[in-house]
């Protein structure tokens, strides 16, 4: 069979998503043999990055579509694994927000080969990138995001959890017809933050079409930094984190403590409640949430931090009040000057370089008009355990958004007897943080960092990974 035969049947074997809620409309994976070559996977092959460090391992950026009948369409970038990415797992990086990108977040700050530099005009190298380790893919989801887009204007107003993993799932076999030689390869998924609800929805998504053997994904586990798990055990880690890190007084906590119920459909139409939440809102105005002993940022970026904030106090009937989830220090400036460059985008197959895309590194209306958030994903946790997945969850501690204890209050729920009690790791013979082990899930803290636990403490972060990949306690001597 010729070449041009052997990319045309790659080419016809397309998944499709319904919008929202509706199914996948599955067709059968090529076998392994129906490619030589993948000639969009040449195409998508980034060669002319400005100011891009050398470096010996190759990368890809591009469009992968996912729906073609409303013109959806998701941005990834690719990294192949500094050394031997034919031995190494695909791991799949998203980013919360909702509406926040994963590109210029867990790419360009904290887990990528190169962080964006502080005039935004360049790259630097990042030694503790994430793709010593593994093949890292990262994913602009859903629409709207980043580089993402649809051609149907009523995209943007039904996006939500479910809408987003059905996209997420259905690129993720089109980007498997990309590459055909990572489609059998071990195979997990990160994140942070809002990502705590984008992540287990879409193993558990992966985990029901698995029954079909023709849409296999080797699935093997989870990974999810500081996130966000269940709505009333995240509030209440919020407030309690609040108060005992001196951000709030004695008397709001009592109030809160006493008024609010944030189990309740509605916690919101109690006034006391309302009035003391909203004044841990306003102590958080004056200082980084994300990462309560770090300078605010004081350059332009202001302005969207400002905006930011005012989200953060806006609720309606029986919705808790949302607050953005991405860290938002100064780098934020950097990249969007970085992304919006013609030479940029052209080198990331996202623009001709003349008629550019107006490249953000949050979109403030998706985060505003989200229309499907799960309360809760620990039943999915629960599900994912029994069907034998890895699961670790890692905490920065100085995080006010996503604390350490809104996740303790969410383990706790779980109810899972624990099999190695809470002890400290140790990285570089000093403690990293603090760890246990539970039956079918690991939780462990990382010493000193904020919300996006790599941009604080690279070094250690990358250890965890390499721990999380390779299925080993973490070290519990020096």
């Amino acid at each position: 069979m010729d070449f041009v035969l052997k990319v045309t049947i790659c080419l016809t074997f397309i998944v499709t998503v319904l919008v929202s809620a509706e199914p996948v409309l599955a067709k059968r994976w090529p076998k392994a043999g129906d490619y030589e070559l993948n000639s969009s996977e040449n195409e998508d092959l980034v060669k002319n990055l400005p100011g891009q460090p050398d470096v010996d391992f190759r990368h890809y950026a591009g469009y992968v579509t996912v729906n073609e009948k409303y013109g959806r369409a998701l941005f990834y970038w690719f990294y192949e694994a500094m050394t031997r990415p034919e031995d190494k797992p695909l791991v799949l990086w998203l980013n919360g927000g909702p509406g926040c990108s994963s590109v210029g977040y867990g790419a360009t700050q904290e887990i990528g080969p190169f962080i964006v530099d502080t005039d935004g005009r360049g790259l630097k190298f990042n030694p503790y990138s994430w793709n010593k380790e593994a093949n890292m893919l990262f994913l602009e989801s859903p629409v709207g995001v980043g580089f993402s887009y649809s051609n149907t204007t009523s995209d943007y107003s039904i996006l939500g959890d479910n809408f987003t993993a059905n996209d997420a799932y259905a690129f993720l076999h089109e980007w498997f017809l990309k590459f055909p030689s990572y489609r059998r390869r071990t195979f997990y998924i990160a994140g942070e933050s809002y990502a705590g609800k984008y992540v287990p929805e879409l193993a558990e998504l992966i985990h029901d079409r698995n029954k079909d053997p023709s849409l296999y994904i080797d699935l093997k586990g989870i990974l999810l930094g500081n996130p966000e798990t269940s709505t009333a055990d995240d509030w209440r880690g919020l407030v309690d984190y609040a108060w005992s890190h001196a951000v709030i007084s004695d008397e709001t906590h009592k109030i809160i403590s006493r008024s609010c119920d944030f189990n309740s459909s509605d916690p919101w139409s109690n006034d006391d409640c309302n009035d003391a939440v909203g004044e841990v809102l306003k102590q958080y105005k004056e200082i980084d949430i994300y990462s309560l002993y770090t300078s605010v940022c004081m350059s332009n970026s202001m302005e969207s931090s400002d905006r930011v904030m005012q989200v953060m106090m806006k609720h309606t009937h029986k919705m808790m009040p949302r607050i953005m989830s991405g860290y938002d220090p100064c780098l934020d400036d950097y990249a969007r000057a970085f992304y919006n460059r013609p030479d940029v985008q052209k080198a990331l197959h996202v623009s001709d370089g003349v008629r550019i895309r107006n490249w953000s590194i949050c979109n403030i209306s998706i985060f505003d008009g989200w229309a499907d958030s799960n309360p809760s994903v620990l039943p999915i946790y629960t599900k994912l355990i029994e069907a034998g997945l890895r699961i670790w969850i890692y905490s920065g501690d100085t995080d006010g958004r996503v604390p350490v204890l809104s996740t303790r209050y969410s383990l706790n729920a779980l109810g899972l007897s624990i099999t190695k009690a809470w002890r400290p790791w140790y990285h570089q013979k000093q403690v990293g943080g603090w760890f246990q082990e539970y039956a079918g899930l690991t939780f462990a803290t990382v010493r000193g960092a904020g919300h996006a636990v790599p941009i604080f403490k690279p070094s250690d972060s990358l250890a965890l990974f390499t721990s999380f990949l390779l299925g080993e306690t973490l070290p519990a001597v020096r």
